[in-house]
């Protein structure tokens, strides 16, 4: 795991991810260290964000090291016109990790092929968002004490969203069952649901978000329906508030249950479910920060 990329979570076996867990847990025990003094880390986001970026950019001054880069592509040179192969060798000049968010599918992975040194993707279209897998993870293992043999509903935008196809690809290795709760229009593409047949993984898709699978649930992992991902708006107004989990509804659920939620929210999850202790989903955010930490020095072969 030396001075590597991650651009998918699959770039991480089984062992890896339970190895970056209790790296996790170090940092988050000392999140205040100087281990990447005198490192430069470049935050290249062509897209919007607001925990993965900060949480990025905590997770580098809280270790010593510094920032660079851009948190909105109309500030780079892309306006002009200027390519992201030579975007991206350029950076490398400059930095000794870069840290990229893109609009188009499979961008980080080429980032990481013209680069010279270590691509973290932040999210790169609907495809893959790994750092935030990881830290779902640490959050299910922290309020679990396990990922094995845990039931998982998957809420909402289940086509775009880059953070199921990720989680569902990393917790493959912990003999899960999964329920896909979506409307027609956003449910989980083929190729995940046909990994899910190939790895022997027990799912079930519904139409309806009812109080029956919330309570088989041993986590509830809530997403927002993505209007940027649409290109008829008449089409995501059909289905924006088609889910909205209410606090009454998770009053027979089991005592484990945790709603997590990778954010931002919009009308998704109801205020009154945030003073229910089984609301996790901000301790989820402030989990990325450490969690960040370490997969960062990971990536730069740092021993920690």
């Amino acid at each position: 795991m030396k001075n590597k990329s991650l651009v998918s979570i699959t770039d991480y076996s089984k062992e890896d991810i339970l190895s970056v867990l209790k790296k996790i847990e170090q940092f988050e025990a000392n999140p205040n260290q100087r281990i990447l003094k005198g490192k430069v880390v470049a935050t290249l986001f062509f897209e919007p964000s607001t925990r993965t970026r900060l949480s990025f950019e905590t997770a580098v001054n809280r270790l010593g090291g510094r920032v660079i880069g851009f948190s909105d592509a109309a500030t780079s040179s892309s306006v002009k016109g200027e390519t992201l192969r030579d975007t991206i060798i350029m950076v490398c000049n400059y930095a000794d990790l870069i840290i990229m968010r893109h609009h188009l599918d499979g961008a980080a992975r080429y980032a990481s092929e013209v680069c010279s040194v270590p691509v973290i993707n932040a999210g790169d279209g609907s495809n893959q968002h790994p750092s935030q897998t990881m830290l779902d993870l640490y959050s299910i293992y922290k309020t679990q004490g396990t990922l094995e043999n845990l039931t998982i509903t998957m809420v909402g935008d289940l086509k775009y969203g880059r953070t199921v196809h990720s989680l569902l690809m990393a917790m493959s290795h912990f003999n899960p069952v999964f329920h896909f709760i979506a409307p027609k229009e956003l449910e989980m593409p083929f190729f995940y649901k046909e990994l899910c047949h190939k790895l022997g993984i027990t799912y079930y898709e519904h139409s309806d978000f009812s109080e029956e699978v919330i309570n088989q649930s041993d986590i509830l992992y809530m997403t927002r329906v993505q209007k940027e991902r649409f290109t008829d708006e008449m089409d995501y107004e059909k289905v924006k508030n088609v889910y909205i989990l209410r606090n009454k509804m998770l009053e027979n659920s089991k005592p484990n249950l945790r709603v997590l939620h990778p954010l931002p929210r919009v009308n998704e999850i109801a205020m009154d479910v945030d003073n229910n202790p089984k609301a996790y989903y901000f301790q989820q955010a402030k989990n990325g920060v450490y969690t960040r930490q370490a997969i960062m020095c990971l990536a730069l072969g740092i021993d920690i």
